[in-house]
């Protein structure tokens, strides 16, 4: 049974109708939008608001400050079943900020692989036919081109609301938006990481760069970097290698350059697998002290590369963020203040380097990691 909100709660939300969100989309019109299909952050947020619930996110929590006549259902459609261990860390880091939260919930998940789109079709169908059980539904896309008219079906759909997990990028075509959108983003990643090594280098370098797979992240984990080292280091672009986000397209990748391209230095990894696999590489032609070599997301293979000498730098996502913030946003569902959070949220993300004491490594895991704890996860 669907829960309600009591009097207390219906006071609190006097006149204001659930705040339901009623903002403009976009907001604004920003330069290139003609070659985009998707509106980026500052469109869909207001000022301050997405740094606003990143402080609440990173802080204590405060108890939900009304009362519940029984559990929240919550249905969580997403690709689980895959190896990653993202969607077993968001799911702890939501279900234990929703504990400190006082909230009382209840979860269904309908778990699939990445690759398996028609099954999320099919729960998606499924979860809107049951309509009138859930209060949220946390969707994860496998792919989000895929899965926009999903989308679009389950943000249609009055009776629960609807989020998105692990995209932060809402399609201009979709009819109807969803609450909300919840991700890391690849571009801030890109600048954050930029600035650091430009400031660290100097201008005036020869890189490379180790790239993923031809697409959206790829273009801003290592497009976006690429221009901005540009810009704003005068650096030179030696050669670019398509590693397919894989240990082996890493590894294959950063013997070539060395081989090919001695004069490039520097080498820009677009993950944690590709990160490795270069660092073999180094590790085998005993190079790894003559080149700057970076990673992505600040994973524990990172970290401890990090820790070795092994990796030099890596824009850091703060894992926990995501699930943390969706749990925060179902609060403030709750108390009717919706129209405080912003349509878009990216978990923090600060650059974890080789110059940072191993004590300051492992404050930041601990961070990053405060709810669903570091190390490898028993699945």
């Amino acid at each position: 049974m669907k829960t309600t909100m009591t009097a207390l709660a219906l006071l609190m939300t006097t006149g204001a109708a659930m705040a339901q969100d009623d903002r403009q989309i976009p907001l604004m019109e920003v330069e290139g939008d003609a070659d985009r299909d998707f509106y980026l952050v500052e469109q869909m947020n207001r000022p301050g608001e997405l740094e606003a619930l990143r402080e609440v996110v990173g802080s204590e929590a405060v108890p939900l400050a009304v009362e519940q006549d029984g559990p929240l259902q919550i249905a969580l459609v997403y690709p689980s079943a895959d190896v990653s261990d993202f969607w077993a860390r968001m799911y702890l880091a939501f279900t234990k900020r929703l504990d400190e939260l006082g909230i009382e919930y209840e979860t269904t998940e309908f778990a699939s692989r990445q690759i398996e789109h028609s099954l999320q079709a099919t729960y998606t169908d499924q979860v809107i036919q049951d309509k009138d059980i859930w209060d949220f539904v946390l969707f994860g896309p496998s792919e989000l081109a895929t899965q926009a008219d999903n989308i679009d079906k389950l943000a249609a759909t009055d009776d629960f609301t609807t989020f998105v997990i692990s995209f932060f990028t809402p399609p201009k075509y979709l009819e109807n938006q969803p609450a909300g959108w919840f991700d890391f983003s690849a571009a801030e990643g890109a600048l954050l990481i930029c600035d650091y090594m430009v400031d660290r280098l100097g201008p005036d370098q020869v890189y490379a760069l180790n790239r993923g797979i031809p697409g959206i992240t790829d273009n801003q984990r290592s497009g976006d970097f690429a221009a901005c080292v540009e810009e704003k280091g005068n650096w030179d672009l030696a050669y670019e290698h398509y590693g397919e986000y894989r240990r082996e397209g890493g590894f294959d990748g950063t013997n070539y350059i060395m081989q090919s391209y001695p004069e490039a230095k520097i080498i820009h990894n677009a993950n944690t697998a590709m990160a490795m696999g270069s660092v073999e590489a180094q590790l085998a032609m005993g190079m790894e002290d003559e080149i700057f070599s970076t990673g992505w997301g600040g994973t524990g293979l990172e970290l401890e590369a990090l820790r070795n000498g092994e990796l030099d730098a890596t824009p850091m996502r703060m894992g926990d963020d995501v699930g943390a913030a969706v749990a925060e946003a179902i609060k403030y569902h709750l108390e009717g203040r919706e129209n405080e959070l912003p349509r878009i949220f990216l978990g923090r993300i600060t650059i974890a380097n080789n110059e940072m004491s191993v004590d300051e490594l492992n404050a930041l895991e601990q961070e990053a990691f405060r709810f669903s704890g570091v190390g490898a996860l028993e699945r």
